[in-house]
């Protein structure tokens, strides 16, 4: 089942403000958004997972009027607190979510990085009981961090659904965490599996990002070389399987015991990441790639993530 195993995110989607552009460096055409949304739906991907902040609420927007009349659709949607908690944002963020998103419930509703998250999960929990949040995820947070949301939401008879942490080949210190949750019954969705595209086996330090786009900032032409062996290790993995080489650390994520948020922008995307999801990669292959990833020496990390 496709919507085991994978959440499409819908980052690289919006404009403006912490948008396409400015995040990737490639302005998206909406008619070719709309066509990979098609396309996808009809392949079976139905969970998506976007934010209030992915262009400033044009992401959401874009993907509300896509569903529209849709009733498979899984919505995961986030919340982003500031520095100084004040009350009635979360629920004031909730609701704007909805409104441009044209729903009144969340299937999964995220609180996106962990500032004061004590007091924002006691102003969600409202929310949960009410129905209006199916299921609560923090993201961006330690295993101390996980442990206090269990807690507290145990003592409102409740429960913690799920954990979101940047995750790849080249941030693979997630495994206790990754565990925790399986072991707890709750879903570890890792983000930032390609790197940004770094992975995908489609750059290079001669093909590169675009040069006025933060992954470029967050990727520059040296650390491309630094990967050279490992996505030499992933293009000859990708070609013993016949598949796309972005969907080789895709497998690797899901051969962890994580569920991959894999961003979609052509429809030809939805249709490679497809034609990849039934195949296992070997013991050998996984320590292969992570042999590879441990001798780049590198431990990727965004701006906005705590630690």
């Amino acid at each position: 089942m496709l919507d085991n195993k994978i959440l499409i995110g819908t980052w690289a989607w919006g404009t403006g403000s912490n948008g396409s552009s400015m995040v990737f460096g490639k302005k998206q055409d909406k008619s070719v958004l709309e066509e990979t949304f098609n396309t996808a739906y009809d392949l079976g991907f139905k969970r998506w997972d976007t934010a209030a902040v992915y262009g400033m609420g044009s992401c959401e927007k874009l993907l509300g009027s896509l569903i529209k009349d849709l009733g498979d659709i899984y919505i995961s949607t986030k919340y982003m607190p500031g520095k100084k908690y004040k009350g009635g944002e979360l629920k004031a963020s909730f609701e704007a979510s909805m409104e441009r998103l044209g729903i009144k419930s969340a299937d999964l509703f995220w609180i996106h990085v962990p500032h004061n998250l004590t007091e924002n999960i006691k102003e969600a929990i409202p929310l949960m009981k009410d129905g209006r949040i199916k299921s609560l995820g923090i993201s961006n947070v330690s295993l101390d961090h996980i442990k206090e949301a269990q807690s507290l939401l145990k003592e409102n008879g409740l429960e913690l659904g799920a954990v979101q942490n940047h995750f790849s080949l080249l941030r693979n210190d997630q495994q206790k965490i990754i565990d925790h949750c399986n072991e707890n019954g709750m879903t570890y969705y890792a983000y930032m599996v390609l790197e940004q595209g770094a992975l995908s086996g489609h750059y290079s330090a001669d093909d590169h990002f675009p040069f006025f786009s933060m992954r470029n900032f967050a990727f520059p032409k040296s650390k491309f070389r630094k990967i050279e062996g490992l996505l030499n290790t992933i293009k000859e993995i990708s070609g013993k399987y016949d598949i796309d080489p972005s969907q080789v650390a895709v497998l690797w994520v899901l051969g962890k015991g994580a569920v991959p948020i894999v961003g979609l922008t052509k429809p030809r995307h939805a249709q490679t990441l497809k034609e990849a999801l039934d195949i296992r990669l070997t013991d050998e292959e996984m320590n292969r790639l992570e042999t590879e990833a441990a001798a780049t020496g590198i431990r990727q990390q965004g701006i906005w993530e705590p630690q």
